[in-house]
């Protein structure tokens, strides 16, 4: 399987998308909700909720979550409660996953797509 979960307005990843020519299976999280399923299937790919979690969203500073101590309950929470909390993109490519936009991650992804 593969698929990415993704926002439509960020212009990183529409570029990312566009340069991986994606043709895959896509949701756009904005206006196709992340289930608590899908995220704990993630979250198990990726070891954590907390490896899903962006630091560096606006709402990340605006509710002074820096410098508080998170568990996973409440990576998880924040993450279904807000979809700017989830790193993006995230791409599931036949039981692996990359998370965020860092050229590494990317690199990684065009891999795993032609293996």
């Amino acid at each position: 399987m593969k698929k990415v979960y993704h926002l439509g307005k960020c212009t990183t990843c529409q570029r990312i998308l566009e340069e991986l020519n994606w043709d895959e299976k896509t949701q756009e999280i904005r206006s196709e909700k992340i289930t608590e399923k899908q995220l704990n299937e993630m979250a198990i790919l990726a070891g954590s909720y907390e490896a899903l979690f962006s630091r560096k969203a606006i709402k990340y500073k605006t509710m002074k979550l820096k410098g508080k101590m998170l568990s996973e309950a409440d990576y998880k929470q924040l993450i279904l409660e807000e979809d700017t909390f989830l790193k993006r993109p995230v791409f599931l490519i036949d039981g692996a996953i990359f998370i965020g936009n860092t050229k590494k991650t990317i690199e990684a992804v065009q891999t795993a797509l032609h293996e």
